[in-house]
């Protein structure tokens, strides 16, 4: 009835390393939709960041700006 539904988009290669075990990094690009008795409510696409060795799933922060 209620409920949240992902679709995965596509995987790519991301640059950078594993902080915890120095794999490499996959970038997956995901479409989010949050639907109410079948009504689609609101639609996301996010990109999520894992390991490809350890499969830990990674976060990455936004850059910190001081003025």
């Amino acid at each position: 009835m209620c409920g949240k539904e992902e679709k995965v988009l596509g995987v790519q290669k991301a640059p950078g390393s594993c902080p915890y075990c120095g794999g490499g990094v996959a970038a997956t690009d995901v479409e989010a939709k949050w639907v109410f008795c079948f009504l689609p409510l609101c639609l996301n696409n996010k990109r999520r960041f894992s390991c490809t060795a350890c499969n830990r799933r990674l976060v990455s922060y936004p850059a910190i700006v001081h003025d």
